[in-house]
């Protein structure tokens, strides 16, 4: 079993407890699920590099990267630096993550806000839209391509956007007609853990019309973003890059400063 099977094992239980504590009419009962969504497509599209800045304590991949900066400082600073969105990880036990995090988040910024999960089920949508989510992570490598249709139509319903997240051409052409509003692009290999960007540029091509192509992982350097820029790439998914940092706000400032002519 690799570790994306071990972490879907893992979710699986979850969810079943989960729901014995806390049944769909509690979630949608509550104030931030009939709350109107922003849009995070839109706000990416509207700057010249739509980075959506990561709040992420740890990983599998590295054990610690920042757990002593409160989320609230490190999501304000993300929106004064002029972000085009914020990804909060939920995931607890591989990511050191919660919903309370998604919850705060929603309360320190207006800014577009993804859940990054590993969803598996319509409850974990439900759970995304009460706890203030405007967007989804969906992973092309967990589900199989009539599930993520499905999940992004239910999304959708909710007023969700989907974020589709595959890593070779095979889960992209599987998955050409989920309907997703973005695409992104993991240069991360899920099995070893290594980053390569030639993931990015040769599934650019092939995205489809109307779908914001989204870059994540493994990138750190301005030339990268603007390479990936002219390929077609409107969203950056950055997070070890700037929560290395005693003020990922103000490395993100920083960054932004670098690619501005």
């Amino acid at each position: 079993m690799n570790i994306l099977q071990q972490i879907a094992a893992d979710k699986r239980r979850e969810i079943t407890l989960k729901k014995t504590c806390v049944p769909e009419a509690q979630l949608r009962g509550s104030a931030l699920f009939s709350m109107p969504t922003r849009s995070l497509k839109a706000s990416l599209e509207a700057r010249p590099f739509g980075i959506i800045a990561e709040h992420k304590r740890r990983s599998p991949s590295r054990e610690v990267i920042n757990q002593s900066v409160p989320l609230p400082a490190v999501v304000g600073g993300y929106d004064a630096a002029g972000a085009g969105g914020v990804s909060v990880l939920t995931d607890g036990t591989y990511f050191g993550g919660s919903l309370e995090d998604l919850l705060l988040a929603r309360a320190t910024t207006d800014l577009p806000l993804l859940r990054k999960e590993f969803i598996l089920d319509p409850y974990q949508l439900l759970e995304a839209r009460a706890y203030g989510a405007d967007a989804i992570l969906l992973i092309a490598a967990l589900l199989p391509a009539e599930r993520v249709t499905a999940l992004t139509h239910e999304a959708h319903e909710l007023g969700l956007e989907v974020l589709l997240e595959v890593h070779d051409q095979e889960e992209l052409d599987d998955n050409l007609e989920c309907g997703a509003d973005l695409f992104g692009v993991n240069n991360r290999n899920l099995k070893t853990f290594e980053v390569s960007l030639k993931t990015s540029r040769q599934l650019a091509p092939h995205i489809p019309e109307g779908a914001l192509k989204v870059s994540e992982s493994g990138l750190d350097r301005p030339e990268e973003l603007r390479e990936l820029h002219a390929l077609g790439y409107r969203g950056f998914l950055m997070g070890e890059r700037f929560m290395k940092h005693e003020d990922p706000g103000r490395a993100l400032e920083l960054f932004l400063q670098t690619l501005t002519p």
